[in-house]
């Protein structure tokens, strides 16, 4: 009964954003950066392809944030979502894009724009929010950091197809989804200050991994994969970690699912991903599933299911959405 209940205050605290003032984490949240406490969980958001979703805290029914796009992702302190849009429009006049959204004004800002052609994948931003970084190129073979100020580009990496980057919180690293020519995919960690890539995790033969994400003290790798259930047509991935030096590969969720996209909460304490609830009799739609950082029994968010979805996030909350 004491469990029960421990479980049940932290899906409450999960929930209403209010984590960070409970006391309660378990598994790695203690290695979290010591800011944390500061820190309150905001809404979820959810890119389906056409539009961002955004589910808010307390609440299970999401509202539409952006009506177009991809891929959003929300800057450290909240405020700003970044986002990328690729796909044509109904009259044919949409170009390829990579914009910000104010969460506070509702003001857009476009930070990059192409003609027919140029492909612009998945941003992260860096833990300072200055910039974010995201592939591009004709073959997705570049990835840049764009000043979110100035809209000014960098090359961090070319060569290599590469998707899914992921920007570390201590700001030093990015990982990323990773083509060798030699080795297939792979997971691979940028180095920034020297602008080293290394191999980070090499799939077994069959195996399909995905979603790369630093853990919040920026010393493992959390990403899908299907290592463990390779028999398996559908439901057939779990979330598993590994650590910056290659080694220490562990399971850690306890029975096959469909995983996409794991994002860890801003403040930390807790790890979420689209999945698919058991009682679906086709993989066709998922919710959110969170759990702890330590990855115990998780639980589900109820309300709409997200056909067609492509990433997961976890917003800082603003000062607005706070509770009382």
């Amino acid at each position: 009964m004491i469990e029960l209940n421990r479980r049940h205050l932290l899906r409450a605290a999960a929930l209403t954003g209010v984590a960070a003032t409970t006391g309660l984490a378990g598994g790695t949240a203690a290695a979290a950066p010591a800011a944390a406490a500061e820190v309150v969980n905001g809404p979820w958001l959810v890119s389906v392809g056409w539009g961002v979703r955004q589910v808010d805290p307390g609440r299970t029914t999401p509202r539409w944030l952006l009506e177009d796009g991809d891929n959003a992702k929300t800057s450290p302190d909240g405020r700003y979502v970044a986002w990328e849009n690729t796909a044509w429009s109904g009259d044919g006049t949409l170009l390829p894009y990579v914009a910000v959204h104010d969460r506070v004004t509702g003001q857009k800002r476009t930070l990059l724009a192409d003609p027919p052609g140029v492909h612009y994948g998945a941003p992260t931003w860096s833990p300072d929010g200055r910039e974010i970084a995201l592939v591009t190129g004709a073959q997705d073979d570049t990835l840049i950091a764009v000043d979110v100020a100035t809209g000014a580009t960098r090359v961090l990496a070319q060569g290599h197809v590469m998707r899914d980057p992921d920007w570390s919180r201590d700001g030093s690293m990015i990982v990323l989804h990773w083509l060798s020519r030699s080795e297939g995919w792979q997971l691979r960690v940028l180095e920034l200050a020297t602008g080293t890539v290394r191999r980070l995790y090499a799939p077994q033969a069959g195996e399909r991994v995905s979603g790369p994400v630093f853990t919040p003290d920026s010393q493992r790798v959390v990403f899908c994969t299907t290592r463990w259930y390779p028999d398996r047509d559908t439901y057939n991935q779990s979330l598993a970690s590994v650590r910056l030096g290659g080694t220490g590969l562990k399971q850690l969720t306890d029975q096959p699912r469909f995983y996409l996209s794991p994002v860890f909460s801003p403040d930390g304490r807790y790890c979420a991903a689209l999945s698919i609830p058991p009682e679906n009799t086709e993989p066709d739609g998922g919710n959110i599933i969170v759990s702890t950082s330590g990855f115990g029994e998780p639980w589900w968010i109820p309300g709409d299911e997200y056909d067609d979805s492509s990433r997961l996030d976890w917003a800082r909350a603003l000062t607005t959405e706070m509770p009382a």
